[in-house]
């Protein structure tokens, strides 16, 4: 594509201008998306490169370091304890033995079983009963694939911050070296203590937030992204009947053209997007529109109209969401009021119908969220300088035209990250649409796909709560679609970050 340079541009009408730049714009998609492959293999570089210095550290530090220091590769804390260090010498020595204890006792068990996830199948035995009578039914536990694949995860996090732990003693035990070296001391025990409550205190107060991190939410993460390669559903439940790796078969079902899970995951996907869409900006641009209103001036009691919407915000969601579900129902109370004045004969089936279930729950979803784009509205509109309004009035400005060069741009630069953000929420509200269809009416084209039947309303983040709480806990589709998710909405939120001017331009209106 030619650029145009300015004067060429100046030239265009608005709509060539429009088609102009988006033309620009997916012209610069591919260009966009190399330049982060650059940066992503710059990253790779930088990280093996540090991989490889680390090697070169280590063996540095075996080859030139004193004997307690080479004692320290296979006994960890030797080296501090030779420097009198006694205090980390009793800490890495403590956590190399919890780690062999571990691995005797536990983790090497898990981990002989991980590659295969068990193989022991569980077994039913007749054995003669203790009255001598007859016979009773015996269970024989065999392998448990869910345990194997939890406690095998576990056991390789424990090795990794074993790694990372033997690599910081070699360090330490490095450094001490070169101050003893230069003829310094070595700091004490005492001043370790006194390090760790003073200026490196900030590790202190991360250590237990980042273990909790590492245990409840990287480790179950993991978890859940291992068992979208196996086959682990209602039928292999891991007990009864073992599941096994399955490698790419899970992932290669959806994205088959033409199967029906890749159907029913095309339609999930698009409805998703245009759900997420609509709720987010038409709820921005009325709670905007709102604000402005209440805001203007001549407007009597102001506070009074602000509480009213916020009204809404003081009632549970999902009650209200509940009470308009039972609202708009077949024989709910608007259908028994039409009927009654005679407008129409039948009831309308507002939650039976696709088309119109997927409006009502947006129109439902804008009566839900206006109240918050209001009230966050209305504080950015009282920080637009007036300035700004009156000069475009001396212009000759109209209402419209102030609101498009003014207060639109205004409002897209500060609240541009909150959109963002909203949109991704939106692509996983689940209470919305569950509470109000519970993703139905059932969709005739692909109906039960990965053991729950999907609907019209269905959005991905129903549909994989369907699968494994109200289906064949297929667990492994469902981790399939969590893990879809987290792409589709990564490369959004990385689009849109990037071309966003409010990340790019900080100062424009400062």
């Amino acid at each position: 594509m030619t650029y145009l340079d300015s004067l060429a541009y100046l030239k265009l009408t608005k709509w060539q201008k429009f088609v102009y730049k988006l033309k620009c714009f997916f012209c610069a998609i591919p260009h966009w998306f190399a330049d982060k492959f650059k940066k992503l293999g710059k990253a790779f570089k930088t990280l093996g490169i540090k991989i490889k210095d680390n090697f070169v550290d280590i063996w540095y530090t075996f080859k030139n370091g004193s004997w307690s220091t080479r004692v320290s590769f296979l006994v960890m804390g030797f080296g501090s304890f030779f420097h009198k260090q006694w205090l980390r010498g009793a800490i890495f020595l403590l956590l190399e033995a919890v780690f062999i204890v571990y691995m005797i006792l536990s983790g090497a068990y898990w981990l002989s079983k991980f590659g295969t996830l068990g193989t022991v199948q569980q077994t039913t035995v007749k054995v003669p009963d203790a009255f001598g009578m007859g016979e009773i039914e015996k269970t024989i536990a065999g392998d448990n694939s869910f345990k194997i694949l939890l406690y095998g995860l576990l056991a390789i996090f424990f090795i990794f911050a074993f790694v990372y732990t033997w690599r910081l003693n070699v360090k330490q035990c490095r450094i001490c070296d070169e101050i003893t070296r230069s003829g310094k001391k070595v700091k004490t025990s005492k001043e370790d203590l006194q390090s760790i409550l003073d200026n490196d205190f900030h590790k202190t107060l991360l250590a237990l937030p980042v273990a909790g991190i590492v245990m409840f939410t990287l480790l179950p993460i993991v978890f859940m992204v291992l068992v979208a390669f196996t086959n682990y559903d209602g039928d292999h439940n891991g007990v009864s009947n073992l599941f096994t790796w399955v490698g790419w078969e899970n992932f290669n079902q959806v994205v088959t053209f033409g199967s029906g899970m890749q159907v029913a995951f095309g339609e999930i996907l698009s409805w998703t997007l245009i759900w997420a869409l609509f709720a987010t900006f038409s709820c921005y641009f009325l709670g905007m529109l709102v604000a402005i209103m209440i805001n203007k001036k001549g407007i009597q009691i102001k506070k009074f109209w602000r509480t009213i919407f916020v009204l809404t915000i003081a009632v549970p969601q999902f009650i209200s969401l509940l009470y308009i579900s039972n609202l708009f129902a077949e024989n709910g109370i608007v259908n028994a009021a039409l009927m009654k004045i005679g407008l129409i004969k039948n009831p309308i089936k507002f939650w039976g119908n696709g088309t119109l279930a997927k409006v009502m729950v947006i129109v439902v979803n804008i009566w839900v969220g206006i109240p918050y784009l209001m009230l966050i509205t209305t504080g950015i509109l009282m920080n637009i300088p007036a300035d700004l309004y009156e000069s475009a009035r001396i212009d000759g400005a109209n209402a419209f035209q102030q609101f498009a060069k003014i207060t639109l741009p205004y409002m897209l630069f500060v609240t541009g990250p909150y959109l963002l953000t909203s949109f991704v929420s939106n692509i996983n509200n689940f209470n919305v649409i569950y509470l109000l269809t519970q993703g139905g009416p059932a969709n005739s084209v692909w109906g039960d796909v990965g053991g729950y039947i999907a609907g019209d309303t269905t959005i991905l983040i129903t549909w994989l709560f369907g699968m494994t709480m109200e289906g064949e806990s297929n667990y492994k589709f469902a981790s399939v679609i969590g893990i879809l998710i987290f792409v589709v909405v990564s490369v959004l939120s990385l689009i849109v970050f990037t071309i966003m001017p409010s990340t790019r331009r900080e100062d424009d209106f400062s």
